[in-house]
């Protein structure tokens, strides 16, 4: 006795994309700067340079004034501070998943003889 191949059926296989709307969370970071002006009028022998003290950004302003001698003159300083903000958002995104679809298909009838 031997064996014998049959057709007993096929297998079609396919893909289908889901798509789902969720909420994504995050967190947003931004900075900003703040300027602050500060009056200094005072008379010095050369410029400043920028410097930092404490965080701050220290930008010399000059100007120079007329006396009896020309004289370099710090008019102002700027101090710059910088701010970290931050912020919880929740924005809807969609996501997509495939699955697959497997069906089982009867093999055609063959026509006897």
């Amino acid at each position: 006795m031997g064996s014998r191949r049959r057709a007993t059926g096929k297998v079609r296989v396919r893909t289908v994309v889901d798509e789902t709307k969720e909420l994504a969370s995050g967190t947003l970071r931004k900075e900003r700067a703040e300027v602050t002006r500060v009056p200094v009028n005072r008379p010095v022998g050369e410029a400043p340079g920028v410097r930092t003290v404490d965080g701050v950004t220290i930008v010399p302003v000059l100007e120079e004034g007329l006396v009896i001698e020309k004289q370099l003159i710090l008019k102002e300083e700027l101090h710059i501070r910088r701010r970290v903000i931050t912020q919880k958002v929740q924005l809807p995104v969609s996501l997509k998943k495939q699955r697959a679809i497997i069906e089982r298909v009867e093999p055609e009838a063959k026509p006897r003889k």
